[in-house]
């Protein structure tokens, strides 16, 4: 055994010095440096400040001073939606609610079995149901995680003009004038 060690030892010294003595030999061939150097110089463009709305004016080249944090509505007043199917807002503050792989602080009260005892909304069927359809005693994993589809409500001012017309909106027959 220390006989095979000793072995080895010799054989990855041997190929140690090898390898170094053929990089040595590399090094004698150095390259010499063309006598002229050309640089591309990049094309310098003037940033407009009105490329994006969201970034309030400010160039690329410019972090933005942030925005001070909107305040939490606490008024247990529901939004209405702005679209089909767009999940609803949060009326109430969230901040110390535990949401993770153990807890789900949320279900305490809009589960379906506690939702009339606390007079919260109780979460929608279809969060019992997995991806096949089946009805689960359990919210399914999939939809577990609320904060990754529910916001809290704020009085954010609107950044963007939201001009969304609904199907239904878009397909009502229009009025004709009375005469």
């Amino acid at each position: 055994m220390k006989t095979g060690m000793v072995v080895l030892a010799v054989v990855a010294l041997g190929v140690g010095i090898f390898v170094g003595r053929g990089f040595d030999r590399a090094d004698e061939q150095v390259l010499q440096p063309p006598t002229t150097i050309t640089v591309a110089t990049p094309k310098v463009t003037e940033l407009s400040n009105s490329i994006d709305a969201m970034r309030r004016g400010a160039a690329l080249n410019i972090e933005p001073e942030s925005l001070p944090l909107a305040r939490v509505e606490n008024a247990d007043i529901k939004r209405g939606r702005a679209y089909p199917m767009q999940p609803p807002t949060i009326p109430h503050a969230i901040d110390s609610y535990q949401v993770d792989q153990n807890s789900n602080r949320c279900m305490l009260c809009h589960g379906q079995a506690n939702a009339q005892n606390f007079q919260a909304p109780p979460v929608s069927v279809t969060h019992y149901m997995d991806r096949d359809g089946q009805v689960l005693a359990e919210i399914s994993a999939r939809r577990y995680f609320c904060v990754q589809c529910h916001v809290v409500q704020t009085d954010a001012p609107t950044l963007v003009d939201n001009s969304f017309l609904g199907a239904d909106e878009i397909l009502a027959p229009t009025a004709a004038p009375a005469e």
